[in-house]
Order: C-alpha cells, then structure tokens, then sequence
C-alpha cells in the first residue's frame, strides 16, 4: 500500500509525525529516505513526541554514534545509516536485536541498508518540493504497517 501526502510546512511535518507516533506498535520499524536536509530527524523528533518523549529537544541525529535511544512509551531507536558502508556493516550493529524487540526503530538513509530491514516496516521517503514544502511518499509493507497506514490516513 502507496500513499502520497503533501506536507506545506514544518508545523505540518510535526503535526505528521506526533499523530503517527501515537499509532506506534511494539516493534515498529520505519525507514526514512531522503537528501540531507529533506527533514528525516525533524520527522523522527515528532514521532518521539507522539510516543511521549520527555525532551523531544534532545532528539538529534545519531549520524556519528549511529544509534541514540530514548525512553518513551514504547523505547526509540533512532538509527542513522549516513556513515555506514552498507548493510552488513549496519547488521553488525546488532540491528536485528532491535527490530525483534519491543522498541520503534526509526533509521536514517534507509536506502543504504535496505537489505537489513525486516520484510514488514514502514517506508516514509521524503522529497524536497521546496524550502518549506516536502512530499511524503508511504509505503506500508505488511499487514500490521497497511492497518497502520489506514489508521492514520482516517
């Protein structure tokens, strides 16, 4: 399933991200692509306060220690693949512990480790359409991500 949503601005984005982040699962995980500075950490800072984050501030990109964790509702995982070789060298992160467990895993320049993601997940590719305008293409691979996407769609 393949939904497209226009997104006009950064409150926008937010409010995006918080609503879907209330609709998170127990091993949840969502790929996130797109450019530098198409907004994949901004996306992912709503998300943790959808899930309840206590310092949404504190939520930066994990580019050079791959992988911040935050307490919430459900544990964040928050994966940045930038810096990464490809998808054994994220494997050998112990990604796969995370997947299997009880967290949302959120993971950065998914493109690149692609072959390391669980069969089901969430795919949120984000296109610049200009400074304040993104394109968000959803992709839900999955029973529970199709269930997921026509939650928040509705």
């Amino acid at each position: 399933m393949v939904h497209t949503v226009h997104i006009p601005d950064l409150p926008a984005t937010e409010a995006f991200g918080r609503r879907l982040g209330e609709l998170l699962f127990p091993g949840t995980v969502i790929a996130l692509v797109g450019q530098l500075g198409a907004g994949k950490t901004h996306l992912t800072r709503a998300v943790a306060e959808g899930l309840g984050v206590r310092n949404p501030a504190a939520v930066n990109s994990p580019t050079f220690v791959l992988i911040q964790e935050y307490p919430a509702r459900l544990p964040i995982y928050h994966f940045d693949a930038y810096r990464l070789s490809g998808s054994r060298e994220f494997a050998e992160l112990g990604v796969d512990e995370y997947f299997h467990g009880d967290g949302v895993c959120l993971v950065e320049w998914a493109d690149k480790v692609g072959a390391t993601l669980p069969a089901d997940h969430l795919r949120i590719e984000i296109a610049i359409l200009d400074e304040n305008r993104r394109q968000f293409t959803i992709t839900a691979i999955g029973e529970r991500y199709e269930r997921l996407l026509t939650s928040m769609l509705g």
